[in-house]
C-alpha cells in the first residue's frame, strides 16, 4: 500500500518526502486540535487521575496496615 502511494506521488524522492512530511504534520495537527478534544469527554478513565482523588488500588504499600 505504501509503495503504491509512493509511486503515485509527483516529483523526485526529495519532493515526495516533503509531501509525505507535510501530510503527516497536517494530519497530526488536525488530530491534536480537532479529533482528540472531541473524543476526550467520551473516553472514560477510572484511575483516580481525572477527578484528582486517588483510587483505592494506588496505595504505595501492598500490605494492609503499613503506611
Amino acid at each position: 500500500m505504501y509503495a503504491w502511494i509512493w509511486r503515485r506521488l509527483p516529483g523526485a524522492w526529495h519532493t515526495r518526502l516533503a509531501i509525505v512530511a507535510a501530510v503527516a504534520l497536517v494530519l497530526g495537527l488536525v488530530l491534536w486540535t480537532v479529533v482528540f478534544p472531541w473524543v476526550e469527554p467520551k473516553v472514560q478513565f477510572d484511575h483516580g487521575v481525572v477527578t484528582g482523588t486517588p483510587s483505592p488500588s494506588s496505595s504505595s504499600s501492598s500490605e494492609p496496615g503499613i503506611p
